[in-house]
């Protein structure tokens, strides 16, 4: 190896959708945060070819980028002020999910060209306290959007809210939830919108907690792996592995690191890793956390440095520019994101986005042709002739200096 690098394997993503596409039919691939850090457009094609039919974003921004790369399938996006850029949304196709009055009032009134009716999605809080119209705001916002609808303004798409709970099945905040969404819906029906998409559930939901599927779901985590269960068979997509520098032999007692925070505890040898917590190696790691050289685990010894990594390999024979695997799927023993989730009270989400824009990033696997169906999503999104895909047939083995 020459430098850090990111790979991510396409074929375990499409795995993943295959998957998702068994227990909700035309789910929705969410590539927010790049993809979770892999790559959204290649992600976002992948996923449709493999049985999603609309995308999920959390800002304007990541779906314009979309856009600009091709994707033509409904985009919807969740997250914005009511000062945001809607004028280019709405030019976009992109459609938008809201909360309150006010941002709802922000899209109807962006200026827009002619017969460019904004798409909403309608955002109940079922019990989270977060995104969402909480229940005592949630009839007006209702009656409002219908009023504008009627008007030609704006145009219900569907109505949507989020699981606190969904990881434990079990747990009674999710029943509750599925009562509270049910009552959101009803509420809009009464309003007189009655052909909505209606979408609760994330990927533990859509595995798990089979009453939250409703007509979609919204598929993060799963698409790229997370699945805290272990009983779904998901691949993790996603390498992260870095040449060794330099490598020293190491008496007994041998301090390492910035505070000395580690004594060698017998002669051994220690790999230098040039990978640290801006590269997204966690600080908090330190004492914990192991990675794979020649097929072992050996531990990082002493401090997490902004730039580098020690790594002690004890006897194996190990050179400069060996590569050091850091989290990998775990076929070959390898750490996975799970592990470095638990050394650093995380979940693996954050471990997942929090690799740096240092690391090169390289997208493996054979980009699948496009489906007739990817062009049945466009069309319902009414997208224009510009927004048409060129599928890439090429073997990506792409290489992304993010």
């Amino acid at each position: 190896m020459r430098a850090p690098t990111l790979t991510v394997d396409l074929a375990a993503v499409a795995h993943n959708a295959r998957v998702f596409a068994g227990v909700s039919p035309g789910f929705m691939a969410v590539v927010k945060a790049d993809a979770f850090n892999h790559g959204a457009a290649e992600v976002a094609r992948t996923a449709l070819a493999n049985g999603a039919r609309r995308l999920g974003v959390t800002s304007i921004r990541e779906a314009v980028r979309l856009r600009g790369q091709g994707i033509a399938a409904p985009v919807l996006s969740w997250m914005n002020p009511p000062n945001a850029d809607y004028t280019e949304a709405i030019g976009l196709y992109v459609e938008l999910a809201v909360s309150d009055l006010e941002q709802l009032h922000a899209i109807a009134d962006a200026p827009r060209r002619a017969e460019r009716v904004p798409g909403i999605h309608l955002f109940a809080d079922t019990g989270m306290a977060r995104d969402g119209a909480p229940p005592d705001r949630w009839a007006e916002l209702c009656e409002r959007a219908r009023s504008l609808e009627k008007s030609g303004r704006v145009r219900i798409v569907g109505v949507m809210s989020h699981l606190a709970w969904a990881e434990d099945p079990a747990h009674p905040a999710n029943e509750q939830a599925v009562r509270s969404f049910e009552a959101a819906v009803d509420v809009l029906h009464r309003a007189g919108a009655t052909s909505v998409v209606r979408h609760l559930a994330n990927s533990a939901g859509a595995l798990g907690i089979p009453r939250t599927r409703f007509d979609t779901a919204r598929i993060g985590a799963g698409l790229y792996g997370i699945d805290p269960s272990g009983r779904y068979g998901l691949r993790r997509a996603m390498t992260l592995a870095a040449p060794v520098v330099m490598v020293r032999d190491a008496e007994e007692g041998t301090p390492v690191g910035y505070g000395h925070t580690h004594r060698t505890r017998s002669r051994t040898r220690l790999a230098l890793v040039p990978l640290g917590y801006a590269d997204g190696v966690p600080r908090s790691a330190a004492g914990t956390a192991e990675v794979a050289v020649h097929g072992r685990r050996c531990p990082i010894v002493g401090t997490i440095s902004m730039d580098q990594i020690v790594v002690d390999v004890g006897d194996l024979p190990v050179h400069a520019g060996d590569p050091v695997t850091v989290f990998g799927p775990g076929d070959e023993g390898e750490p996975t994101t799970a592990d470095w989730a638990r050394w650093c009270r995380t979940n693996e989400h954050e471990v997942m986005t929090g690799i740096g824009p240092r690391v090169e990033r390289i997208i493996h696997a054979r980009i699948p042709d496009t489906p007739a169906a990817f062009h049945d999503t466009a069309r319902l999104a009414g997208a224009s002739a510009s927004f048409a895909t060129t599928p890439d047939l090429k073997e990506t083995g792409s290489r992304a200096q993010h």
